[in-house]
C-alpha cells in the first residue's frame, strides 16, 4: 500500500469514519500479507500528528519494546531508563499497563510511587528538570479510541501492536526498541528510518526477549537517518557474564518495584548486568557513549553513584504544578 493511501486510511480510522468491518478487514489483510516499513511509518506519522504533544529536549531518548515475548521478566527497559537518566540523558519513557505480562511499565512506575499521568505539561517539566518523564500511552492517543474495540476483538496481533513503540507523543528521534520476534527487526528498523530518526537500535535477543539479553549474542539493526545496518551485541565481549532469561524473572508490580530498587541500590548479579547492557545501548543511541562498551561503564557509574536511584526518588517527590 503506498504511503499516502496508508495515511489516508489511518486518518479515517482515527476520525471514526471508517466502518468497523473495513478496519477489521484491513488489519486482517495486513497481518496475513505482512506489514511493510512504508505502511507502518505512514500509520505512525498519523498517530504522532494526532497525539497529545509532550515537549522534550532534542536529545531525549525512549526505551521500550513491542511486548508479547511471553518471558515474564521484570521491567528491564524501565529500569534501564532510570539508569540512562542518571547518566545525564533526558528520557521520555512511553509506556502502558501490562497486556500479556503481569506488570507493564506503567504498573511498576505506579508501584514506585511516581504519578502515572500528571499531564503533558507536567511530564515535559519532569523531563526538563529531573531528566525523566513517563508518558502514559492511553492518555496521549485519544483518537485511538475508535480502533481499540476492534483491536480487542481480533484474535491476532495487528499493526497496532507495533505502532505504539514508534509513535511517541514526545517525537523522540533517538530510541532503543526491542522486538519480540526476529522477523520484526527489518520491519521496525525500516519504519524508523522513514520517521526522521537520528539514531535507533532495534534489538532482539537470542533467547526470545524484546530486550538485550545476557544469554548470548543479540541481533540488532542500527538506524542512522535513513541508513540501516546489521550488528550483533554480545554481552560476553562487554565484560558481562552470560545468564539465561530465567535470571530476569519478574512478577507483579510490587515484586518488580522491589527488584528495581535492589538493582538501582547496587545489588550485583544478572539483574544488574542486563540493566547495564540495555542502558549502555541506549547511551550509545543517545550519543553519550561512543560505543556500547563505553556505555556499560557509564551505566555502572550511574547506579553506583546513586544517580539512577536518585531519578526514581526525584520522580516520586516532584511536585507537579
Amino acid at each position: 500500500m503506498p504511503a499516502p493511501l496508508a495515511e489516508a486510511a489511518m486518518q479515517e480510522l482515527m476520525d471514526g469514519s471508517a466502518p468497523a468491518t473495513q478496519v477489521a478487514a484491513l488489519l486482517g489483510m495486513l497481518r496475513v500479507r505482512g506489514e511493510t516499513p512504508e505502511e507502518l511509518a505512514a500509520f505512525a506519522r498519523v498517530m504522532r500528528a494526532r497525539a497529545v504533544r509532550v515537549e522534550a529536549p532534542a536529545g531525549a531518548v525512549d526505551l521500550c519494546g513491542t511486548g508479547a515475548d511471553g518471558a515474564g521478566t521484570f521491567n528491564i527497559s524501565t529500569l534501564a531508563a532510570f539508569v540512562v537518566a542518571g547518566a545525564g540523558v533526558p528520557v521520555a519513557k512511553h509506556g502502558n499497563r501490562a497486556v500479556t505480562s503481569r506488570c507493564g511499565s506503567a504498573d511498576v512506575i505506579e508501584a514506585l510511587g511516581i504519578p502515572l499521568d500528571p499531564g503533558p505539561d507536567a511530564v515535559a517539566r519532569r523531563i526538563g528538570e529531573i531528566g525523566f518523564g513517563f508518558i502514559f500511552a492511553p492518555s496521549y492517543h485519544p483518537a485511538m479510541k475508535h480502533a481499540m474495540p476492534i483491536r480487542r476483538e481480533l484474535p491476532m496481533r495487528t499493526a497496532f501492536n507495533l505502532l505504539g513503540p514508534i509513535s511517541s507523543p514526545a517525537g523522540v528521534r533517538r530510541q532503543l526498541l526491542g522486538v519480540a520476534e526476529e522477523r520484526l527487526l527489518p520491519l521496525m528498523a525500516g519504519a524508523l528510518a522513514r520517521l526522521d530518526t537520528d539514531r535507533a537500535l532495534v534489538v532482539h535477543s537470542g533467547d526470545g526477549l524484546d530486550e538485550l539479553s545476557l544469554a548470548g549474542p543479540n541481533r540488532a539493526r542500527l538506524v542512522e537517518g535513513r541508513m540501516v545496518g546489521e550488528l550483533s551485541i554480545d554481552p560476553g565481549e562487554l565484560g558481562l557474564r552470560r545468564a539465561s532469561r530465567t535470571a530476569f524473572a519478574g512478577g507483579d508490580a510490587q515484586l518488580n518495584s522491589a527488584i528495581a530498587m535492589s538493582v538501582l541500590g547496587g545489588e550485583p548479579g544478572a539483574a544488574r548486568d542486563v540493566i547495564l547492557l540495555n542502558a549502555a545501548a541506549a547511551l550509545f543511541v543517545a550519543g553519550r557513549a561512543t560505543a556500547v562498551a563505553d556505555g556499560v561503564t557509564m551505566a555502572a557509574e550511574s547506579i553506583d553513584s546513586g544517580a539512577a536511584a536518585g531519578i526514581v526518588e526525584a520522580s516520586a517527590a516532584f511536585v507537579d504544578a
